[in-house]
C-alpha cells in the first residue's frame, strides 16, 4: 500500500508539472523553492476563495445541482484520463463501491448542498459557514465516534467559533425568518456536517485507499449522481439553454477551482510543513467575503467582518487543539 501511495503522489506531482509547464512564462525562475511554495499557497488561498462567487454567478442562470454535477463530472473525467494515460489501473468493484459512498458524503451532499446554499445566501456568508467543518469534526469525534478527548484549547475554539457565527447572524436577524434564507443556512450547515462525517468515516474505514487516487473517481461518480438527481427532480435546464455566464463559471470552477489550485496545493504541501500549507483554509473565507462585497454588492460591515475573523480564530484553535491531542496520544503510545 505504501508503494502505491508513493506512485500516486508521483502522478499528482506530474499533474502539477503539467499544469505548471503550461504557465511557465508566468513563473519567476529566480525564486527559491520555499518562495515558490509560499506563492503556491497564496494561489490556493486566493483561487479557492473565489470559487464561492463563481458558484454564485453560475447558479443565477441555472439550477445549482446541475452546475455542481457538470463541474464534478468535468473535473473527474480530467483526472481519470490523466491517471489512465499514466497507466494507472482502474479500480476494482470493491474500490468503486467505497469510492461511491465516499463521493456521496464528500461531494454529492457536501459540495452539492454548499453550491445550492449560495442560491439563497451571500457567497461570503456561505464560505464562512463552509469553514466551520473542523468544529463539527470535533463535536462528532467526541459524541458519535468517541475516539477523541477535548482539551481546553479545543473547547475554547468551539465556543469562539460558534460565537463568531452568532455575531454574523446577528446582522441577519430580519432575514433569518425568511424561508429562503433559512433554507440556505440549512443547506450550508448540512454540507459542513456531511463533510465532517465523511472525513471521519474516510479516516476510519478507508485507510487502505489512496486519497489522491480516489479523488478523480469521487469527483466523477459524484458528477454522475448529481446530474441524475438534477434530471430526476426536474432541477435542470436543457444544455442548449445554459447561458454563457454559467459556462464561464463552470469552466472557472473546473480549471481554477479544481485542477490548477489542487496542483498548486500539492506543490506547496511537498515543500512546506502541513500547517503552513494549510493556512489557505483561514484565508479563503476572507477572500470570499471581500469579493462578494466588491463584485456582487454583498453586505459587508463591522458585524460581518468581525464575526468572520472571530469564527476563523475559533476554527484555528480547534485545529490546534486537535493537533496537540494527536501529538499527546502518539507520545503516550510510543512511550
Amino acid at each position: 500500500m505504501r508503494s502505491g501511495l508513493f506512485r500516486t503522489k508521483a502522478l499528482i506531482y506530474d499533474l502539477y508539472d503539467t499544469v505548471r509547464s503550461s504557465l511557465q512564462p508566468l513563473s519567476p525562475r529566480n525564486h527559491s523553492e520555499k518562495t515558490k511554495a509560499l506563492l503556491a499557497v497564496a494561489v490556493v488561498s486566493l483561487l479557492w476563495g473565489t470559487t464561492w462567487l463563481a458558484s454564485k454567478k453560475g447558479i443565477e442562470h441555472m439550477p445549482a445541482l446541475q452546475l455542481a454535477g457538470i463541474r464534478q463530472l468535468s473535473g473527474g473525467i480530467f483526472y481519470i484520463l490523466f491517471f489512465t494515460i499514466k497507466g494507472y489501473k482502474w479500480p476494482s468493484w470493491s474500490q468503486l463501491i467505497r469510492f461511491t459512498w465516499m463521493s456521496v458524503l464528500m461531494f454529492v451532499v457536501s459540495n452539492g448542498f454548499s453550491t445550492w446554499s449560495v442560491q439563497f445566501l451571500p457567497s461570503g456568508l456561505g464560505s464562512v459557514i463552509g469553514a466551520i467543518s473542523p468544529i463539527w469534526i470535533a463535536i462528532f469525534s467526541l459524541f458519535i465516534f468517541r475516539d477523541t478527548k477535548l482539551n481546553l484549547i479545543t473547547i475554547v475554539g468551539l465556543v469562539i467559533g460558534f460565537g463568531g457565527i452568532l455575531i454574523i447572524f446577528s446582522d441577519y436577524l430580519d432575514a433569518i425568518f425568511n424561508s429562503s434564507f433559512s433554507k440556505g443556512i440549512f443547506l450550508g450547515l448540512t454540507a459542513t456536517m456531511t463533510w465532517a462525517i465523511g472525513t471521519l468515516f474516510t479516516v476510519k474505514h478507508a485507510k487502505d485507499i489512496d486519497p489522491y487516487y480516489s479523488l478523480g473517481w469521487q469527483m466523477f461518480l459524484s458528477g454522475v449522481i448529481l446530474t441524475l438527481i438534477a434530471y430526476a427532480t426536474g432541477l435542470h435546464i436543457p444544455i442548449r439553454e445554459i447561458k454563457p455566464v454559467s459556462w464561464y463559471a463552470i469552466g472557472y470552477l473546473v480549471l481554477f477551482g479544481s485542477i490548477i489550485t489542487f496542483a498548486a496545493f500539492i506543490y506547496a504541501l511537498k515543500r512546506l510543513p502541513a500547517a503552513q500549507a494549510s493556512v489557505y483554509s483561514y484565508i479563503n473565507p476572507v477572500v470570499a467575503v471581500i469579493l462578494g462585497a466588491l463584485l456582487n454588492n454583498e453586505k459587508l460591515n463591522g458585524y460581518i467582518a468581525g464575526g468572520t475573523l472571530v469564527t476563523l480564530l475559533g476554527v484555528y484553535l480547534v485545529n490546534t487543539g486537535f493537533k496537540k491531542s494527536a501529538l499527546r496520544e502518539t507520545e503516550e503510545t510510543t512511550s
